[in-house]
């Protein structure tokens, strides 16, 4: 079985390192099932005798399930949200995270091995985050997590949080959506069908079956690329770049080079482009950017105020005030449309989309004090 981005398990009981558990037969809400899947996840701290304070925190759309450090020697992606002391404070919580189905950290995907043994690449089917709720129901159910304390997510997170809560509002207590709206817009479809034809459109992509053979590497950078361009704003693109050439690729020297040179931010986008390509793969993202495209609340459940009114959670929403990707108005819209008065939380980032990674301490004191109390 290749799995590109798959991280060994160290020891499967420490803190903050990968542990498998399968659950069986998924039927997809688009049609089919997965005979047999299995969930990565990693969890930090201990559970209460009585289940009760179990929070589930749901990685974006290129992460993994490696939140916080914990007892592993690599830092997480979340650092200023989870661990000892934090907000959300591992010596308190028992926290878990988990790979989404389709991912490629070593929940079952595209590049996991179907039942004849190959993997299942152009065969994997199509996968929505319903499934995945569903799919992360049956986990909680063998951890012995009846009611998670809550459910928090940043992006795709978010999208993910926010469907646990009105699938199933009895085992959600509070749920904490961070840049993200009740559904993606044509605009986002619009950038996520760039980028998976962008892959798609790779001569090595080979329909989705390239296991054997060379990568679609450049179709992934490419993807990344466009992606990277709506996680950053246009004043933070603009203060660290400009149109300052790349060292000594000046663009306007092309007979010199022997080819066009780069100015700064190109190289920037090539180098986010190289990195993807090292640890993720390709499969995987396009079945998560179509999950993720997916995502409407309201799918077969009626009007905004009505689909969120299953919901019994406490909400927390907030936004990042550059975000150019999920609009703050999302979020404005979204908490509009719960029940009571739910405030929207601004991050004060310029660096946009990704704000909601790198400036989570800013909520540190409402998360605490209110939110998590």
């Amino acid at each position: 079985m290749h799995n590109r981005c798959a991280r060994a398990a160290e020891n499967p009981m420490a803190d903050g390192t990968v542990q498998y558990l399968d659950i069986g037969r998924l039927e997809l809400e688009a049609g089919g099932f997965l005979p047999d899947v299995t969930l990565a996840y990693e969890t930090w701290g201990r559970l209460n005798a009585d289940g009760s304070n179990a929070v589930l925190i749901q990685h974006a759309l290129t992460g993994s399930t490696h939140v916080t450090q914990g007892a592993s020697d690599e830092a997480g992606w979340w650092e200023q949200l989870a661990g000892p002391g934090a907000p959300v404070d591992t010596d308190r919580f028992f926290v878990v995270s988990v790979n989404i189905v389709g991912g490629c950290y070593g929940s079952t995907g595209p590049s996991s091995a179907a039942p004849d043994g190959k993997p299942w690449g152009s065969r994997f089917p199509l996968i929505t985050l319903r499934d995945t709720t569903v799919a992360e129901g049956r986990l909680a159910d063998q951890l012995g997590i009846s009611s998670w304390y809550a459910v928090m997510g940043g992006s795709m997170g978010g999208a993910r949080a926010l469907e646990w809560a009105v699938m199933y509002p009895d085992r959600v207590q509070r749920c904490a959506v961070i840049s993200v709206g009740a559904s993606s817009t044509a605009e986002q479809i619009a950038f996520a069908q760039a980028q998976t034809l962008a892959i798609r459109q790779d001569a090595n992509f080979r329909g989705g079956d390239y296991y054997a053979g060379p990568f679609p590497e450049e179709g992934l950078a490419l993807a990344r690329r466009i992606a990277h361009i709506t996680y950053r704003s246009a004043q933070e693109l603009d203060f660290r770049f400009g149109r300052t050439a790349q060292d000594a690729e000046s663009p306007l020297q092309a007979a010199a080079l022997g080819g066009r040179g780069r100015y700064q931010v190109e190289s920037y986008l090539d180098h986010q482009g190289r990195k993807l390509v090292q640890r993720f793969d390709a499969n995987s993202y396009i079945a998560i950017t179509e999950a993720l495209m997916s995502h409407d609340v309201c799918r077969g459940r009626g009007p905004l105020k009505e689909t969120l009114a299953r919901a019994t959670a406490e909400f927390f929403v907030a936004a990042v005030d550059t975000d150019r990707l999920y609009f703050p108005a999302q979020s404005r819209e979204l908490a509009d449309a719960l029940p009571g008065r739910v405030e929207v939380h601004v991050i004060d980032a310029p660096i946009g989309h990704d704000g909601f990674l790198t400036e989570i301490g800013q909520l540190s004191g409402q998360l605490r004090n209110s939110f998590l109390a």
